[in-house]
């Protein structure tokens, strides 16, 4: 048992609020009711578990902040918050690549990536316990694994925020006091049955039955920010979590703030969540931002579970499936592009290890990865590896450079509409076509043809190179590594890479006189265990000759 004292009223003003959001999620059915409060606070959002998403923010100067759940630090990351934050990396990435302006430079209407830890709560100090650890050693112990992952993850949040942070827990009393002046906490009694592992009352028929007001302290909860007004208690670890959103906005050092922290960027245009926990962000969020008088943001994305081989993931099962083992074998590329490419964004998604390498194999190795090597195989063999034509006067008449340019639009707003599986399946589609392309021209037999023929086969490639040159660019938010090295072979500096923006995507980025590099492996194909083993029997009756292990890669 646990006892609540702090209530806190739900806004009736929430009422409207649940209307919209109810009605781009059907799903999110504790949206059907609402308190008799404080009617002339008001606010507006959306929230989605699929499908489209508002258009971004209009105003040049509103930044685009966009944020992860704060994963909670009773144990190291899994494979599902991993999956979380890889799809918000490649959201920011790609907004961010709308607004970069000359050189690299963002424009004011920037990109602002949080994410962070929830490290308050009875399951921390629990957790602490077990391990023998005090709560805020145990705490930076986990805190610092998601850091270590998402580095290894290529994650580039632009802020990390703790709810052990002095500046969050200033945020907190603020945000609290100015509720508290708006009427809306009261002092009672309840006691009822706590779910530690979830840190939430179970209430019977609490969908039902409407919206009710909820506690927002613990009495005997000990890890976690006392209450301002009442130090025998503490405030109730989602009040304090989802307030890190805020508080995320302050830069290191400076005055804690609450206004300072609402100034920096507030709003949030997107919060991307599990769908377990979207009753938090979909109600109890929204009532707390009107009773405070601020803003609600603007949407609200639920996506949904995964499972290995079918079957629902846990320790007990031993089936559990550790990011950290996945990069260590495969790369954070590979890691990346399997989630995005495979789950549908907002469905639940399965991972099995032989859809894991037959998929990247597939697309990364042999549709990416061999294109690129085998053109510029045959420019190094027959033109020095220079381009002896511009991109643009190459592909004239060629319908080759129309329907690259139609697929790159309809990435963007497979992007922009958070279809992240849909835009990998077109930008592998552009790969296609020029896989397709160099199979029918056949430069290769051009080239030993002479005359005009060769000079034919030089234009396929400059042709081929700018194709790969914008699935660089097109697929750097899912990416980023692979992208980079596809666009220095093509003779670019990896500053030049960094400061491309969507709109070089376009085509006629490549240049008569350009030298590309010397062409070697962007992405090695991944042996199994089978392929290994064959191999090894191979090389044994072959009296221990060596045989150079398959890398997707196709003799010039």
């Amino acid at each position: 048992m646990a006892a609540g004292r702090g209530f806190l009223r739900a806004p009736s003003s929430l009422a409207a609020g649940a209307r919209r959001f109810a009605f781009a999620c059907p799903t999110a059915l504790p949206l059907a009711g609402a308190a008799a409060a404080a009617p002339h606070r008001r606010g507006h959002g959306r929230c989605y578990c699929s499908g489209s998403v508002p258009d971004s923010p209009a105003s040049a100067a509103t930044p685009y902040v966009l944020t992860t759940p704060l994963y909670y630090v009773n144990a190291p990351p899994h494979m599902g918050s991993a999956y979380t934050t890889i799809a918000a990396d490649a959201i920011a990435r790609f907004q961010a690549s709308l607004r970069r302006g000359i050189r690299g430079r963002l424009l004011d209407k920037r990109v602002v990536f949080i994410t962070g830890t929830d490290e308050h709560g009875e399951k921390i100090a629990t957790s602490a316990e077990a391990c023998g650890r005090n709560p805020k050693d145990h705490c930076d112990t986990i805190s610092n694994s998601y850091k270590m992952l998402w580095a290894d993850l290529d994650i580039a949040y632009d802020k990390f925020i703790r709810t052990t942070d002095p500046k969050h827990e200033a945020v907190v009393n603020e945000f609290y006091s100015r509720v508290l002046d708006s009427g809306d906490i009261y002092r009672a009694d309840y006691e009822g049955l706590y779910c530690v592992s979830c840190e939430e009352y179970k209430v019977q028929g609490w969908v039902k039955s409407g919206l009710r007001d909820f506690s927002i302290s613990r009495a005997s909860v000990e890890w976690g920010i006392p209450v301002p007004n009442d130090t025998k208690q503490t405030i109730y670890v989602w009040f304090d979590a989802l307030l890190g959103y805020i508080s995320a906005l302050l830069d290191d050092g400076e005055k804690a703030s609450l206004q300072q922290a609402v100034e920096r960027g507030w709003p949030a245009y997107l919060h991307l969540i599990g769908k377990d926990i979207l009753r938090f962000h979909a109600v109890y969020w929204p009532a707390m931002l009107m009773s405070a008088g601020i803003s609600v943001p603007d949407a609200v994305f639920g996506h949904g579970f995964l499972t290995k081989d079918g079957m629902k993931m846990g320790k007990s099962l031993g089936n559990t499936l550790e990011p950290k083992d996945l990069v260590n074998r495969f790369g954070a590329d590979a890691v990346r592009y399997f989630f995005l490419r495979e789950v549908e964004f907002g469905n639940d998604g399965d991972y099995s290890e032989e859809r894991f390498i037959n998929i990247v194999n597939a697309h990364l190795a042999n549709t990416i990865g061999n294109l690129l090597n085998r053109t510029l195989g045959l420019l190094k063999k027959n033109c020095k590896s220079t381009l002896a034509y511009d991109s643009i006067a190459a592909a004239d008449g060629i319908s080759l450079k129309d329907n690259v340019e139609n697929l790159v639009g309809k990435a963007k707003d497979q992007f922009e509409n958070l279809l992240l599986s849909s835009a990998c399946e077109t930008l592998m589609e552009i790969g296609n076509l020029g896989n397709l392309y160099i199979d029918e021209q056949a430069p290769w037999s051009c080239f030993k043809q002479g005359g005009e023929s060769a000079e034919k086969a030089a234009k396929d490639l400059v042709i081929i190179l700018e194709t790969m040159r914008i699935i660089a660019i097109a697929i750097s938010p899912i990416t980023p590594s692979l992208s980079l090295r596809i666009y220095t072979q093509l003779g670019f500096t990896e500053d030049q890479f960094r400061a491309l923006r969507w709109e070089d995507a376009k085509w006629g980025g490549l240049k008569a006189g350009q030298v590309m590099m010397e062409p070697k492996p962007i992405f090695a194909r991944i042996e199994t265990e089978t392929e290994e083993k064959d191999q090894s029997s191979s090389k044994a009756t072959k009296g221990g000759k060596k045989k150079a292990k398959s890398q997707g890669l196709v003799e010039a």
